[in-house]
């Protein structure tokens, strides 16, 4: 059958079953129940039914209605059974209650599935052979969990154009998909092909990822039908609003052309919505050469104007920056979430123990397209900052399964350090195994070849330990005390220097008291003498030359203790203020005393 016809008997069908699932699904205007922390939760010890089975292919409607804040859902997901299957287990918020649910084509009674906790288990009417195919849909619907404070922690986002019409996003990376749609909620968890149809009232448009198929009109409703491969899980994404769109094709150095895309808000000033746009390509070409081919060339390269910051959703990001201007000279918000179409679509973490595989490598993209556009002082000036922020207290990887939350948490998790710490981590190992071995292990780890060109290569999933090997191999040597002193430990290395005669003598010292053999670099007057430290310490002739500088160049992430102490200072001075602001507060609450 014809492409687009058959996708446009799609997109009718899609809202006969909208109608009837409207019909069939009464919407809760008020939410019965809060949502759980299971749901509220994302990763950790996947249940090893979800681990029995993949999702090769996700049928997605789900129709917004702006007036309840409520949604009516409708999926279908083909899923292959690597193992007998007694039951099947997916994630779904328990306050979207279910109306229907059939398995291969047969309807379920109530008492067959149940989900008193988010997640959800249906026991079909005879077990699942390994190497079976199933087919589930479910039909579902209600007023879908609110973001207290988007995209760091997940939901709905229901706001107000400035032109009056509806304009409303979900951002569930911190919370998971099963917020508003039956998935599950791992990272390992992504469908290999995903069909999303969002049904929203007309005129508003609905941007998604993936390629656009059909828009069908209909009795006042638009449903927009889209067609992803291998998306991340939270990278499934409702955006609705009043939207123009800026498009081009990118002209790509690997000698093809893929589209490009910005969805923005009618009512933005135009000039700087092209002044945003101006930047895809330029930024798309840094990825380009310094990384690899742009992942999914075979869709688009898409932005879309979001009521909250942004996140990452894989050829769709949201973008909430407001066009604000960037001492750098580019827009940091849409350069980070760019970084992670590489660094979180294209390879994801298997466990969020991980995610500085993420937030790390896509972080330390930011002082290399500084360096990329204006050189070393804007380069180091951004590791310099984020240096400043790094706090130490928890490693960047506990070596344990760990939930999203168990990774932010202010208690136990490296929270803030996987962007920053993890950002440094990678100058000191580029400075210490060269420009050549470091990009090369990050193609590597990245596409899981060091030759990346356009359809060579699939998503992929990747380890900390895996990085370790990839490191390893390339360089033909042993980095494991690199990474033992940076990844799993908390507290810096610091390097510890004093006098015998005329030698400067340095020493390592690590609280775990591991051998860390990083060569140092010292300028001694107007030499610089690189001091090998093989076995954790070295000495250099130094007399009384002066200057005296123990690594000029930056290279190495160290303890600093004054660095400890300004962020002993600062955190003293914005308590101060804080509690300075909260008693103006208060005693501008208390009721005017009446005059005698």
């Amino acid at each position: 059958m014809h492409l687009r016809r058959a996708a446009a008997l799609c997109a009718v069908s899609v809202l006969a079953l909208a109608a009837a699932a409207q019909a069939a699904t009464p919407v809760n205007p008020v939410k019965p129940l809060p949502t759980t922390a299971l749901t509220l939760g994302t990763g950790g010890q996947m249940p090893a039914e979800e681990a029995a089975v993949t999702i090769e292919h996700v049928d997605l409607k789900v129709k917004v209605i702006p007036e309840r804040k409520a949604i009516e859902g409708d999926a279908t997901l083909t899923l292959a059974a690597k193992s007998a299957l007694p039951r099947i287990v997916l994630d779904l918020d328990r306050d979207l209650p279910i109306s229907s649910l059939t398995v291969d084509g047969k309807a379920l009674p109530a008492s067959a599935w149940s989900n008193p906790e988010g997640r959800l288990t249906i026991t079909p009417l005879a077990p699942i052979a390994a190497g079976a195919r199933t087919v589930v849909q479910i039909r579902y619907g209600g007023v879908p969990h609110v973001a207290e404070k988007a995209p760091w922690d997940g939901g709905f986002v229901w706001k107000t154009a400035p032109t009056g019409e509806p304009w409303i996003a979900t951002a569930v990376q911190g919370d998971g998909c099963d917020l508003f749609w039956p998935c599950i909620d791992f990272p390992t968890g992504e469908p290999l092909l995903v069909d999303f149809y969002v049904t929203v009232p007309a005129p508003l448009s609905a941007p998604a990822g993936g390629v656009l198929v059909d828009v069908v009109e209909k009795d006042g409703w638009r449903t927009f039908h889209w067609r992803q491969k291998s998306p991340n899980t939270y990278a499934i994404a409702l955006n609705v609003g009043p939207y123009l769109k800026l498009e081009d094709t990118y002209k790509s150095r690997f000698g093809d052309s893929f589209p490009i895309e910005y969805w923005y808000l009618k009512s933005d000033d135009p000039a700087k919505a092209k002044a945003l746009f101006a930047e895809f390509a330029p930024t798309l070409d840094f990825f380009e050469a310094m990384i690899g081919p742009y992942p999914f060339r075979s869709e688009k390269l898409g932005v879309v104007e979001t009521p909250h910051l942004g996140m990452e959703h894989q050829t769709m990001n949201a973008y909430g920056n407001e066009y604000a201007k960037d001492v750098y000279g580019y827009d940091w918000l849409f350069q980070h979430e760019l970084s992670h179409e590489w660094f979180g679509n294209q390879v994801t973490n298997v466990d969020w123990d991980d995610m500085w595989i993420h937030e790390g490598l896509g972080s330390y993209m930011q002082p290399l397209y500084s360096q990329w556009l204006h050189g070393d002082m804007e380069y180091m000036a951004r590791l310099n900052s984020q240096r400043a922020t790094t706090l130490n207290k928890f490693p960047v990887v506990a070596d344990r399964v760990m939930t999203e939350d168990d990774v932010y948490k202010p208690v136990g998790g490296p929270a803030g350090d996987i962007y920053a710490k993890g950002s440094n981590i990678m100058h000191t190992l580029r400075a210490t195994i060269g420009d050549e071995a470091f990009f090369k292990s990050v193609r590597t780890l990245v596409y899981g070849r060091p030759d990346p060109k356009p359809g060579n290569f699939q998503p992929r999933y990747a380890t900390t330990k895996e990085f370790i090997r990839i490191v390893n191999d390339v360089t033909g040597k042993d980095y494991q005390w690199f990474f033992d002193a940076y990844f799993y430990q908390a507290k810096l290395p610091e390097l510890l220097p004093t006098r015998d005669g005329d030698d400067l003598v340095l020493s390592w010292k690590t609280p775990s008291s591991k051998a860390f053999p990083m060569p140092v670099e010292v300028k001694v007057g107007d030499k610089v003498v690189t001091v090998p430290m093989a076995n954790g310490a070295g000495r250099v002739m130094v007399g009384g030359a002066v200057p005296v500088i123990v690594d000029p160049a930056s290279k190495i992430l160290r303890r600093q203790p004054y660095l400890e102490e300004y962020q002993a200072w600062k955190k003293a001075k914005d308590e101060a203020a804080k509690k300075a602001e909260e008693a103006k507060k208060a005693e501008a609450a208390k009721p005017a005393t009446a005059k005698p």
